[in-house]
């Protein structure tokens, strides 16, 4: 469906290897200087709106969403996901693997759709490819907020985190809130509700200056820099920081209650597949497979949030 990555069909995929793992696209372009919080990130899609994969009039044009007479292929969605953000998503010996990558699975076997395939992306180049129907759905913890429902539509809530503070393992730098960060390099990724707390809770406050500020595309590159002292701390989701902490030589140094949920992220006018996914979720709730997932990608319950 993306035009500018190479894409592979998961079935076809499974048939070849054998293995459970999924079917992993090239990477699409990254807007390297987006920065800007959520409000950017959710409105700068192209515009067109298109509908997805296969969500055409099953006509008999020479486009691959519309193949086939019996309109199985309106029933077929293709996902995005930005690797790197242990343990929702991320590549691990070639394949892409994660609890967002087991969850959308899970619930959309609840359904009538059909994975297809997985997209890969940047964090910030989600919503314009969703936007544009380059993929149907957004798996990539993606925090529900009134800015991005101004462009895309969202699952009920699957997931609850807030924030989490890392620092240097054995530093001498201790914060215990916010306030301990005033005139500290800090660090968060791009487009990620870390950023946002960065942005509100400490540029606007006066706490730290912009210059202060470091945005990246990937919190693999912000661990990588605090580790090496070039930061004094990073703001970032709290599982997702766990699991750096217990891998990293980093720590938690605290904790700051945001209230925030995951959603998957669809198309406005995708009212049936938005329904569908929901009552996915829902449906796996219900039957222990949810608990089964988290259990899977996370060390302890404290991170497994049910509403």
């Amino acid at each position: 469906m993306v035009d500018e990555t190479e894409q592979f069909d998961r079935r076809t995929y499974l048939k070849l290897t054998g293995t459970a793992g999924v079917t992993v696209t090239g990477l699409a372009g990254c807007l390297e200087d987006a920065g800007n919080g959520n409000g950017d990130e959710s409105g700068n899609g192209n515009g067109d709106g298109g509908n997805g994969s296969g969500n055409g009039n099953g006509s008999d044009n020479d486009t691959d969403e519309s193949d086939g007479s019996d309109g199985s292929s309106d029933m077929q969605i293709v996902a995005g996901t930005a690797p790197g953000f242990e343990p929702f998503e991320m590549t691990r010996d070639g394949e892409l693997v994660g609890f967002d990558i087991d969850l959308l699975e899970a619930v959309v076997d609840e359904t009538e759709y059909e994975l297809a395939e997985w997209n890969e992306y940047e964090f910030d180049s989600l919503i314009p490819a969703l936007e544009n129907g380059n993929i149907d759905v957004i798996a990539a913890a993606m925090t529900i907020t009134e800015d991005r429902q101004q462009s895309i539509a969202f699952t009920e809530p699957y997931y609850s985190a807030n924030q989490s503070v890392l620092v240097q393992s054995g530093g001498d730098f201790a914060p215990e809130a916010l306030e301990d960060l005033e005139d500290r390099e800090v660090g968060a990724q791009s487009g990620t509700t870390g950023e946002t707390v960065v942005q509100e809770q400490l540029i606007a406050e006066g706490l730290i200056s912009d210059d202060q500020y470091t945005s990246y595309d990937n919190y693999v590159y912000a661990v990588q820099e605090l580790e090496r002292g070039l930061l004094d701390a990073i703001v970032i989701d709290e599982p997702v920081g766990a699991t750096f902490a217990d891998n990293r030589d980093v720590e938690v140094a605290f904790t700051f209650e945001t209230g925030e949920e995951y959603g998957f992220g669809v198309q406005q006018d995708a009212d049936d597949l938005e329904a569908a996914l929901s009552e996915g979720i829902a449906a796996v709730r219900e039957s222990g497979e949810y608990d089964e997932i988290t259990q899977t990608w996370f060390d302890s319950d404290g991170t497994d949030s049910e509403e």
